[in-house]
């Protein structure tokens, strides 16, 4: 019996695997090495649905450690065309309070030892990112969202920089008189790298706190952000639960055009 190949991949953390029903795994071969962790790929709103965990099965993958190029390309080898990236992000500007649901529609990156491309030599392209993100994706996003009670911030600019340390309190507070609205560390190169496949992406972004600059206190820490991410995991698993079902299953945006050949 051929088992049906999923149009749906979601990369998140590890406390979304009871997102599905009648999972299985697969570890599809990439040119690049192995993914963070199996697929598990399961039922969820009647679609078939694969499920990555960016930082491994054990978040033994610090954010400049991942290997994006072989996650990726394991979501498209089995099968998918659609990336739902979720990831937890800290808010540049009070007006995001933790809590929030951020879907961004634009992104700078601020890394700096990342591998963000499939082209390497001698094979040359260069990916159109004038708008990182699928612009169905996120409307479908922003429709899920308002039906589930979750009112999203729609739009806003992510910077995403190296780690693992969270930002200075001097470098926050740049990044905020830029107008960038959050700041994460793994949207970077994944939705990139998801445009030279032709795939679309949809960010979902939870923020977790304010970051260093917005407020006096400590900072950010680590027990922070995972105890935010987990006290709203309900909320984005039934986010998720009405997204799946509304995504397209004939794909009609441009991502797939937007894929370049090498030259």
């Amino acid at each position: 019996m051929t088992k049906s190949r999923p149009q749906i991949g979601i990369i998140g953390g590890s406390g979304l695997y009871s997102l599905f029903t009648d999972a299985r795994e697969e570890f599809p071969d990439t040119p690049y090495g192995k993914a963070s962790a199996a697929l598990t790929i399961g039922r969820l709103g009647g679609r078939e649905v694969a499920f990555l965990p960016r930082h491994g099965r054990h978040h033994q993958y610090a954010p400049h450690g991942i290997n994006y190029r072989a996650n990726v390309w394991s979501l498209q080898a089995a099968g998918v065309q659609q990336i739902i990236g979720v990831g937890a992000v800290g808010s540049l500007t009070p007006s995001i309070p933790p809590g929030s649901l951020v879907v961004p529609d634009q992104l700078v990156d601020r890394t700096t030892s990342r591998v963000q491309t499939y082209f390497d030599c001698p094979r040359v392209a260069h990916a159109s990112f004038a708008d990182p993100y699928c612009p169905t994706g996120r409307r479908t996003a922003l429709q899920a969202a308002e039906k589930c009670g979750w009112p999203p911030v729609d739009g806003g600019v992510q910077v995403v920089i190296e780690g693992p340390r969270f930002s200075t309190r001097a470098e926050s507070q740049w990044y905020a008189a830029q107008g960038w609205s959050t700041i994460g560390m793994t949207a970077h190169p994944e939705v990139v790298l998801a445009r030279e496949l032709g795939l679309c992406y949809t960010p979902l972004s939870l923020v977790t706190d304010l970051d260093a600059g917005v407020e006096e206190g400590n900072g950010v820490t680590q027990h922070e952000v995972m105890e935010a991410f987990a006290t709203s995991l309900g909320r984005l698993h039934g986010v998720l639960d009405e997204l799946v079902p509304l995504l397209a299953e004939e794909r009609e945006c441009a991502c797939a055009s937007l894929r370049p050949g090498a030259l």
